[in-house]
């Protein structure tokens, strides 16, 4: 059969395939060598789920780099680590990229997700609305400007018009001992970290009410991301290709864990909730409730809003000098 002839009764058909195909996968040529990205995370966190499923499902590979993961022993360890380029990446909060951002630091950041606290009761207590705050003890994982402390008071002035801090006594203190305090009655609410609520719900308690709810009745109708993947300015400059490729490997575990079921099952150990099924389906239907599907210029307003609300309330101390959110506080070159 001549050539010519060959491509006419050939042709058709391959280009019928093609389009078939590539409906749902189009021609990707193979990634180049991006070599490594070191991200800093506390290997017993919750980031640590994510990360591993990157590993396991070798999406890290599938992008063109090879996740290298350290160990850091929480927040202000994997700044420290940021700041002294032993990592590329770490795990913090925009609020934090804004501040250091208002007094000169390079730093920038993607979302990562919307999973936030919330104000946490006892199931039998006495306390059913916020009318019932005044005169109780309120335990808060965190200092005095912890951010989910500072949205509550701006919360409570909105709908009260009164200070919060001026009608509770606040007891400071580890996420731990905060769940622990509540659980013995030693604390008659608390706010704290999602996985720690979630480990609350499981023995009993309930939410009173999340800081996202908080957020939408302060008129903050899109949900603020306040975790983030955290990059120096210089470190998007000269990796850029290999920041992409961690964010698309990030963002594509997401979607696994979103809608997945047996890959969780893969991260019960990692969850601490090998012999426990109420606690391992409340962590894992609370982390999907957090998970970031995209990052667009939503996202971004949103943020912006949530940081208004915290320097008002919070100020420099939580925010820096600035009172609104630096327009550099998340990274232009990607979007999702």
């Amino acid at each position: 059969m001549k050539r010519r002839h060959l491509l006419r009764v050939v042709g058709p058909a391959l280009l019928g395939m093609a389009v078939l195909t590539g409906q749902s996968h189009a021609f990707q040529p193979p990634k180049k060598d991006l070599g490594q990205v070191e991200v800093g995370v506390l290997l017993n966190g919750t980031a640590s789920w994510e990360m591993k499923v990157i590993k396991d499902m070798g999406l890290d590979a599938e992008n063109g780099f090879e996740l290298v993961l350290k160990d850091v022993s929480g927040k202000q360890a994997s700044h420290v680590a940021l700041m002294s380029g032993d990592v590329d990446i770490v795990l913090s909060d925009f609020v934090w990229v804004a501040s250091l951002r208002s007094s000169g630091e390079g730093l920038t950041s993607v979302p990562h997700s919307y999973a936030v606290g919330g104000l946490m009761v006892s199931a039998d207590g006495q306390i059913s609305s916020l009318a019932d705050l005044p005169g109780k003890t309120i335990g808060i994982a965190g200092g005095p400007v912890d951010k989910s402390w500072v949205i509550l008071q701006a919360y409570y002035k909105a709908e009260t018009g009164q200070s919060l801090a001026d009608q509770v006594t606040a007891r400071f203190g580890a996420p731990p001992l905060i769940n622990e305090l509540l659980a013995e009655g030693q604390i008659d609410a608390s706010l704290n970290f999602w996985h720690f609520n979630a480990r609350a719900k499981a023995a009993g308690a309930k939410e009173l009410i999340s800081v996202h709810n908080m957020m939408q009745e302060m008129g903050i109708t899109n949900s603020p991301p306040l975790l983030a993947w955290v990059f120096r300015d210089e470190t998007a400059a000269e990796k850029q290709d290999q920041i992409e490729a961690f964010l698309n490997a990030s963002f594509a575990a997401k979607a696994i864990l979103l809608e997945d079921d047996a890959v969780w099952e893969g991260l019960r150990e990692k969850m601490r909730a090998t012999n426990n099924d109420a606690l391992f389906t409340t962590l894992r239907d609370d982390y999907r409730a957090g998970i970031l599907r995209s990052f667009n210029d939503d996202t971004i307003a949103a943020a912006a809003a949530s940081f208004a609300i915290m320097a008002e309330h919070g100020g420099p101390k939580l925010v820096g000098d600035n009172t609104e959110m630096d327009p550099g506080t998340f990274w232009a070159g990607y979007r999702n």
